[in-house]
């Protein structure tokens, strides 16, 4: 099992429809994270700075990574595009954030 941090950014104006997005998440986006052996999964916003920070665990990284070669998870970068800093693929702009310190 592997632990993943990450940081994006949303637009300040759309802090409601970020969430809503993700209380209406897709069971096909769901479905295709749990395949891929995601779990523990949760999103958090730093309203002043726009950041959401991202944590999830996941079986390993190989599995984690083919996420993004799914239909499903191209559909959703493309869907969430207009609400969040994106890369020109629709993905994400996202920063790894390094473990520091872990309490179990």
């Amino acid at each position: 099992m592997i632990r993943k941090a990450s940081v994006m950014y949303v637009y300040q104006d759309k802090f409601d429809e970020y969430k809503q997005r993700h209380d209406q998440l897709w069971p096909e986006m769901e479905e295709v994270l749990k395949e891929h052996g995601v779990s523990n999964y949760s999103i958090f916003l730093h309203e002043p700075t726009a950041m959401l920070f991202a944590y999830l665990e996941a079986e390993s990284e190989e599995k984690h990574a083919r996420i993004a070669e799914t239909e499903v998870c191209q559909r959703w970068w493309a869907y969430m595009q207009d609400i969040m800093q994106t890369n020109p693929d629709h993905s994400p702009v996202s920063e790894t954030a390094k473990e520091v310190f872990h309490l179990n």
